[in-house]
């Protein structure tokens, strides 16, 4: 079992503070994250909207937030100098300068170029919009790493364990792409493994399929089967194998039935689903009938770590996300 606490994260903060671009400013459930980060001093926060509308729902609900940085679109001293830079950014798929400012005046499109332009370090979105509206201006403005070509998800799962340490998963992609090819869930394997290990995860990694070590046949099993020889090749420090059923993924007895041969099976703790069918309803029972604290969809691939938040989120996942969105920022700083 990885031995994971959200203290781990808040030390790697406390050494190399971040700030982080909340965007939905005035959502009381942001601004009771918002005070804890303030209190605790270790995660600048900088909340997007109108000040008085912001400071108005903070008094309404009790909460501090004294000493928040807040930016509102519509008066922002560098905005002509964002516009410039986004009008450039865009200008080659038809956008106007004019149509940059009407996207600038919105706070997901807003916050992001704050990331781009170096006023914060990471974002955190979501709480009042959809997934796709973080992930459009995230993919339009910072872009994909360079030698990445989607965005992908991951989410990590937690539940303690019967010796006092953490139990930790790692699935993905349970939140970004439909229908991934072979080569997209190498990429979406090799994101994963790198966030487990943020988590304390040392990955064992499962292809998962409805057939274990070609014990059933079609496309969706030599997809699976294909994608794990490939990342097997291109990581081989790291246990992977596939394709293999979830029984024989986490079950030693199952997997000594089905998979002898397998390192991996019977031992696995990183999840690489076939779709996002399968992904979605796979953490949502682990969540649900498992007992386990689903933190994410935590978005992998990109040059700066930007996140969504669920639009039924609650104080505490917004709290946790930004916590793990910054310390994401920390990590990648460190490994350059």
């Amino acid at each position: 079992m990885a031995v994971f606490g959200f203290g781990q994260l808040i030390n790697v903060l406390k050494k190399n503070h971040k700030t982080i671009v909340l965007t939905d400013g005035n959502d009381a459930r942001i601004l009771e994250a918002s005070s804890r980060l303030l209190a605790s001093n270790f995660l600048k926060p900088i909340l997007i909207g109108n000040p008085e509308r912001i400071y108005e729902v903070a008094e309404e609900s009790g909460f501090n937030i004294r000493g928040a940085n807040i930016i509102d679109p519509y008066n922002f001293e560098d905005f002509d100098k964002m516009v410039d830079e986004f009008y450039e950014l865009r200008k080659e798929k038809g956008v106007t300068r004019e149509q940059a400012i009407e996207f600038l005046h919105t706070n997901n499109y807003f916050g992001t170029m704050l990331v781009r332009m170096g006023y914060a370090d990471c974002l955190l979105g979501g709480a009042s919009y959809s997934t796709a509206d973080t992930v459009r201006p995230a993919l339009q403005l910072i872009k994909t790493k360079p030698h990445n070509h989607i965005v992908s998800s991951c989410f990590i799962l937690v539940r303690p364990g019967a010796t006092g340490e953490n139990e930790v998963l790692a699935m993905g992609d349970c939140g970004i792409n439909i229908s991934p090819s072979e080569d997209d869930l190498v990429e979406i394997a090799e994101e994963t493994i790198k966030c487990a290990r943020v988590f304390g995860v040392e990955p064992k990694v499962a292809f998962l399929s409805y057939s274990t070590d070609g014990s059933g046949k079609g496309s969706d099993v030599d997809k699976m089967r294909n994608a794990t020889r490939k990342t097997k090749l291109r990581n081989p420090d790291v246990p992977i194998d596939g394709e293999m059923q979830f029984d024989a993924a986490v079950s030693p007895k199952v997997a000594q039935k089905k998979f002898p041969t397998s390192q991996v099976a019977g031992h696995a703790n990183t999840f690489i689903f076939p779709d996002i069918n399968a992904g979605n309803i796979g953490y949502k029972i682990a969540q649900r009938m498992g007992n386990f604290e689903a933190y994410g969809p935590i978005l992998l691939g990109l040059n700066k770590p930007i996140n969504d938040l669920s639009r039924g989120c609650n104080a505490n996942e917004v709290y946790s996300m930004a916590i793990i969105t910054a310390a994401f920022a920390a990590v990648e700083e460190q490994e350059g």
